[in-house]
């Protein structure tokens, strides 16, 4: 995700075999190619989903073998404020983890601040609010939500991919969707 300045976010979900796995984690780049940066890491579920908050302060992370959502604020340009290492392995603070068996996906992030976040097996779309309550639950006809984004109208529009069933959903959005930098 652009940060509307120099650069923009990425997630790193890692790389599963087997027996053993390579860590996720969260990278800045900039946005001419010269310059990545690892903001943190490990994400040992995998890190996949990025977004911003609207005033451009927070990074929201989705890892995605555990459910958790992840929160680093930014400090500067590729620069995180990091919680002490035993809060958790890479520094972020936990948003929330959801229940029972929820992977989670890519995300997006509404006008509000919340967080909407496509979240498998469950076959949902979970909003949360920066501070970790669940705002909204939106049932999917499919298991596997995967990518979600706002557009259309007053972006009111949320286009989610299920990936089960290879089709595109679109849908009207309880709130607007953040309208993202260059857009």
């Amino acid at each position: 995700m652009f940060d509307g300045q120099e650069g923009f976010w990425f997630s790193d979900l890692g790389k599963s075999r087997p027996r053993d796995s390579d860590h996720g984690g969260l990278y800045w780049a900039a946005a001419d190619g010269s310059r990545i940066v690892e903001a943190a890491y490990p994400i040992p579920g995998g890190g996949n989903g990025v977004g911003v908050s609207p005033d451009g302060r927070v990074v929201y992370v989705a890892e995605t073998e555990t459910g958790r959502l992840w929160a680093w604020d930014i400090i500067g340009t590729a620069t995180l404020k990091k919680q002490p290492w035993h809060a958790s392995p890479h520094g972020g603070r936990l948003v929330c983890q959801l229940s029972g068996y929820r992977r989670l996906d890519s995300l997006a992030i509404a006008a509000s601040g919340n967080i909407v976040v496509a979240t498998l097996m469950a076959g949902e779309i979970t909003t949360v609010s920066p501070g970790g309550e669940i705002v909204d639950v939106k049932q999917m006809p499919d298991i596997m939500p995967t990518n979600i984004c706002f557009g259309g109208p007053g972006m009111f529009t949320a286009w989610i991919t299920l990936s089960t069933t290879g089709r595109l959903a679109e849908l009207s959005w309880r709130e607007p969707g953040l309208r993202l930098p260059f857009g």
